[in-house]
């Protein structure tokens, strides 16, 4: 048995694990930061410090798990993903307008974040059963309904941002397994009917005000603009070496609003400066080379999807945050991957990578 873990341990990508090591140790300090100018004191900080400990617990756990029993269970995760959001409808608890957490000892739980990697395990497994070159409509449409039942769930909720991540992760994960041109054209057809219709019927007043905002950023400065206005103000406060952990302003005294979560970038630009970010996006750019350069290895068709499907949502997730922060993108209240409070988000996306070092794990041990 020690022999076998020791075998595991010796070919985990060590590099890959210290680059989201020391993303979190980051959001560790900011969220620190945070913390010392809350009312509330330490609070958010200690149960950071719990989820950090439950997900590297679980990160270990499930890169000791073999990766194919998720790919023969992939229907029945996506059945329990399915119920999980409609029970999250009947008996969650309403956070900021959306009903999406269940409350479980004092913490909340979101299964939207398992709803992520159960996606990926669920088309991971598709993509692997079928010959992905012939018949791409047929496949578009067989998964696409799968993703829309979904992101349908999600919606109810209501929570936007989320169902906009899945929508996305299913997009990007077609585009990079070489979709047909003509049915790229589709899929962009498709977000932008999807846009128009939710301006029309779904957005609430503030959502179009904070789209508006994106290309009027003067305007409502001190209404739905405020939040991106900060967050700019913050990052062009640090300059390159930054004003130092617990020296922020916009942060210490409340300027920038959910600090800890959506706007975590923005803490680290003011507090750590240039340089701070440029070691972030270098960690990311760290993480991101790993999975792709293991791709060559992978002799499991489930595995590559898979990482495929990993390496989507975290640059996603990170793109449209990092893209709020700087005033790039619309805020839709997306968190930094590693980096942002929240354990639903931490443990799922430890578990997704435990998941994966699992695979690079099984591709270089030989039997």
């Amino acid at each position: 048995m020690f022999s076998k873990l020791f075998l595991y341990l010796k070919n985990l990508d060590w590099i890959m694990f210290f680059s989201f090591f020391l993303l979190i140790c980051f959001g560790l300090a900011e969220i620190y930061s945070v913390a010392l100018g809350k009312d509330s004191g330490m609070g958010i900080f200690n149960k950071q410090l719990i989820f950090f400990g439950i997900g590297i617990f679980l990160f270990f756990v499930f890169s000791l798990i073999d990766f194919r029993n998720f790919r023969n269970f992939g229907n029945y995760l996506y059945i329990l993903g399915v119920l999980l959001l409609i029970f999250v409808l009947f008996f969650g608890r309403t956070i900021k307008g959306t009903k999406g957490w269940f409350d479980i000892a004092g913490f909340g739980i979101q299964p939207v974040e398992i709803i992520k990697f159960i996606l990926i395990v669920f088309l991971a497994r598709y993509f692997s059963l079928v010959n992905i070159k012939a018949n791409q409509l047929k496949h578009l449409i067989v998964t696409g309904i799968s993703v829309v039942l979904l992101i349908a769930l999600v919606f109810i909720q209501p929570d936007f941002g989320s169902a906009m991540i899945l929508f996305f992760l299913w997009s990007l994960m077609f585009f990079l397994i070489g979709l047909n041109k003509k049915y790229i054209v589709i899929l962009s057809l498709l977000l932008v009917s999807i846009f128009i219709t939710g301006w029309f019927f779904y957005f609430d007043e503030y959502q179009k005000d904070r789209i508006v905002t994106l290309f009027k950023p003067s305007d409502n400065v001190l209404e739905e603009g405020y939040n991106a206005r900060q967050a700019m103000i913050a990052i062009g406060a640090g300059g390159i070496m930054g004003r130092g952990i617990g020296f922020g302003s916009q942060s210490q005294l409340k300027f920038l609003p959910e600090a800890q979560t959506d706007f975590i970038f923005a803490v680290v630009a003011e507090e750590l400066g240039f340089i701070g970010v440029s070691l972030v996006l270098l960690f990311f750019a760290v993480f991101f080379y790993r999975i792709i350069k293991s791709l060559t290895e992978i002799k499991s068709d489930f595995g590559i999807y898979y990482l495929l499907g990993l390496t989507s949502l975290i640059f996603i997730q990170m793109f449209i945050n990092i893209g709020m922060n700087i005033g790039i993108l619309p805020i839709v209240g997306i968190s930094l991957p590693f980096m942002s409070y929240g354990g639903s988000s931490l443990i799922s996306t430890l578990i997704m990578v435990g998941v994966a070092q699992n695979i690079i794990i099984k591709s270089k041990i030989r039997y």
